[in-house]
């Protein structure tokens, strides 16, 4: 199976089924001499963690990560860092009535087409669980990119049709600490209650709920990408749509960008105290394909989780006629709280990879 890497300076390559022994990454070309420990990963995991409130799956797992290689008196040492978290929780029985019977919604059947076969617990390689890789390559992102002033948070600002009202100039940090307040991850307080009872009664009904998700970087300096096909927001996008139950990326104005005219897209440019600077932010930090040095705004739309306990038609396929299933197991009601922390870090990891590819790109 290919496409297990990302990235080309600052690479990533995640490993491990959601029913596996465990799951884990392997970073390659992270710097030496960036201070790291276990803990550094182990509080974005901890974000991430399922079974952490009445809104995310049931299934315990703790996450502890083990840093096995890369580190040498808590300093990276130039190679290969891998890092590995046991499944500890998996209850693969619990899939045994779904072996021929492919669920709507994933990835069941498209596998069988590629590979021919599938692992049918808990849809082994494309079930969530891969992103505990992410995220533990998403925290040695997030380290290095401290060290040059970039901060990534991320929080919903839709989930189930209700909308979050979020000012445009609160600082990043503060939007961060008010959405882990609750466990939708809203920075609206008043919008996150809404959004706990929406999902309260879409379990209620067997039924599951989508959203929408912000990524903002702050700090970013001008010239971060390449003008022509890797462009940094056409990485971002990359990395945000290559996460399961990602449907669209949106990138400063987005969708509405559409709608606009020219005069009401295009972000003025004014005199500041150390150079230009612009007056809004509609192209969201990035113009040309290269970082602007004005902070990078993405959205993410994520579809309902697909599994919901309600009656579904699908096929079997050892005998090819019409059946019926209903899922059974421990399942997210709503996806986007938990998919934050996962798409903060590939926002992370394209630019961490793009802060080296800068370094090597002039004197």
């Amino acid at each position: 199976m290919a496409g297990n890497s990302f990235g080309t300076l600052f690479r990533i390559s995640t490993w491990g089924e959601s029913h596996g022994r465990g799951v884990g990454v392997v970073i390659d070309g992270c710097p030496a001499g960036l201070a790291l420990s276990e803990d550094d990963v182990q509080g974005e995991l901890d974000r991430r963690r399922p079974g952490q409130s009445t809104v995310s799956t049931s299934r315990k797992e703790e996450d502890r990560v083990e840093i096995l290689s890369g580190l040498f008196e808590g300093l990276t040492t130039g190679t290969p860092i891998s890092m590995l978290v046991r499944n500890r929780d998996a209850k693969s029985s619990a899939y045994d009535s779904l072996r021929d019977r492919p669920r709507p919604g994933h990835a069941d059947l498209s596998y069988v087409a590629r590979y021919g076969l599938r692992d049918h617990r808990g849809g082994g390689r494309s079930s969530g669980r891969e992103t505990v890789g992410r995220v533990a390559g998403g925290a040695v992102a997030k380290k290095l990119l401290a060290e040059s002033g970039i901060e990534v948070a991320g929080y919903v600002r839709e989930l189930g049709g209700v909308r979050a009202k979020i000012p445009d100039d609160v600082d990043i940090s503060r939007l961060r600490d008010e959405a882990e307040k609750n466990p939708v991850r809203c920075p609206d307080q008043g919008a996150a209650e809404e959004m706990v009872l929406a999902l309260e009664m879409a379990r209620s009904a067997g039924e599951s709920l989508g959203g929408v998700a912000e990524i903002v970087a702050a700090g970013v300096p001008a010239g971060l990408g390449e003008p022509v096909f890797d462009k940094l927001d056409a990485d971002l996008a990359s990395a945000l749509m290559g996460i399961g139950a990602v449907k669209a990326v949106e990138i400063g104005a987005g969708v509405e960008a559409a709608r606009m005219r020219g005069s009401e897209m295009n972000d003025p440019i004014l005199p500041g105290p150390d150079g230009p600077i612009f007056e809004t932010n509609k192209a969201g930090g990035i113009l040309g394909g290269i970082s602007t040095g004005e902070p990078i705004v993405c959205r993410i739309s994520v579809k309902p989780t697909p599994s919901i306990s309600r009656p579904q038609r699908t096929v079997d396929l050892s005998t090819g006629e019409a059946a019926e299933i209903e899922i059974k197991g421990r399942h997210d009601p709503s996806i986007p709280p938990r998919i934050v922390p996962v798409a903060e870090s590939m926002v992370a990891l394209v630019l961490a990879d793009h802060i080296l590819r800068r370094k090597v790109a002039r004197i």
